[in-house]
Order: C-alpha cells, then sequence, then structure tokens
C-alpha cells in the first residue's frame, strides 16, 4: 500500500514556517504542527503530565495547564532538565504525528512542521526536507515585531544557539528564501509540483 509522501518543513526562529505552511494547506496539503501539538499533549496527555510533575513538581500545571513560567525557571540553563523534558514530550509527539500520518493515509503528501526537526534528528523519517530561510535582520524584526516582550539580545541569544542556515541547508531537499526578495507562493508552488512528480 503506499502511504503520503512525508515532508518536512523547518527554519530557524522568525524563518517564516507558519507562513509556508499556510500557502501548502492552500495548495490542498494537510499540515502538523509539531511544536504546537507538543505544547498540547503536555497539557491533554495524562502521561506526558505524570512525568512532566515528576520532574518539575506539582507547580509544573496551574488549574489544568502548564505553568511555562515555572518550567522556564527551573530549566533555563540546566540541559540535564531540557533533555529530561524532551525524552518525555518528543516520544509523546512521534506517537501523535503516526496517529495522524494513518488518519491521512489517502493522502498524497503530508507535512510536519516543526523548529527542531534537525536537531532532534526526527527528519530521518521523513522523505524529503524543505528548509526556510532569511537573513538575520528580517528575523530579529520579524520576532521582535510577533513577541514584543523580547529584546533583539534575547533573539540574537536564540539565533545563535540554533543550527546555522549554511549547517541545515546540506541536509535540505528544497529551500524557500522568505528574506523578501522572491515570490514565496511562486516557490512553495514549484516545490508542491516537484513533490507531487517526485
Amino acid at each position: 500500500m503506499s502511504r503520503p509522501k512525508l515532508v518536512g518543513i523547518t527554519g530557524g526562529i522568525g524563518s517564516g514556517k507558519t507562513t509556508i505552511c499556510k500557502i501548502f494547506e492552500v495548495l490542498g496539503v494537510k499540515v502538523y504542527y509539531a511544536d504546537d501539538r507538543a505544547k498540547s499533549l503536555m497539557e491533554t496527555n495524562q502521561k506526558v503530565i505524570q512525568e512532566v510533575k515528576s520532574i518539575f513538581g506539582t507547580e509544573a500545571y496551574s488549574g489544568g495547564k502548564l505553568n511555562r513560567a515555572h518550567i522556564s525557571k527551573m530549566a533555563f540553563g540546566n540541559k540535564e532538565l531540557l533533555s529530561e523534558l524532551n525524552q518525555i514530550v518528543h516520544p509523546a509527539v512521534k506517537e501523535d504525528f503516526e496517529n495522524w500520518v494513518e488518519k491521512n493515509s489517502k493522502e498524497e503528501i503530508l507535512i510536519k512542521e516543526a523548529a527542531l526537526l534537525i536537531e532532534a534528528g526526527s527528519y530521518k523519517e521523513l522523505d524529503s526536507l524543505l528548509l526556510v530561510v532569511a537573513d538575520e535582520k528580517t528575523r530579529i524584526s520579524r520576532i521582535l515585531k510577533r513577541d514584543p516582550q523580547r529584546t533583539e539580545e534575547s533573539v540574537k541569544k536564540i539565533i545563535s544557539e540554533q543550527l546555522s542556515d549554511e549547517e541545515k541547508i546540506l541536509l535540505a531537499s528544497f529551500v524557500i528564501d522568505n528574506s523578501g526578495n522572491v515570490s514565496l507562493i511562486k516557490q512553495a508552488v514549484e516545490i508542491h509540483s516537484k513533490l507531487i512528480v517526485a
């Protein structure tokens, strides 16, 4: 039985991954937003909730909602705790994604969107990888517009901690330039037609 082609969409913070996903959705492709699902699973999946509480204490939740402030305060700068959290969340997201693929098995193409597809190694489970890139100046101004609570310094720090576009390009099957110089729709449509033929 043939299964859908699984395409990953990734890119650094502020590169505009969501915009590209919306274009693909207009083209009729279903998108799995891994980071959103991870947040949702942390509040709905009982096994995940219990495991998060065992690491971060009962204060990890407040009124059934994840206490992000408490978790980020505890995990900030603590690589061990962050790694433990990832070991809880990543398998849950992997299973959730596999169920979603099964539910949509009649589709020709399915997209998984995630910020850390490459860093987490989950891109290896997909058929191709689409990388969204934009120059740093554009990315910083986008993030500051979207998240006014952030400072330019904090954004630069996040960017410096992520893999560089040059490193990611080596693993990408397709690259979309979202610096504002080339039509995004044109780039997405071209990639979409290549994926259908492939």
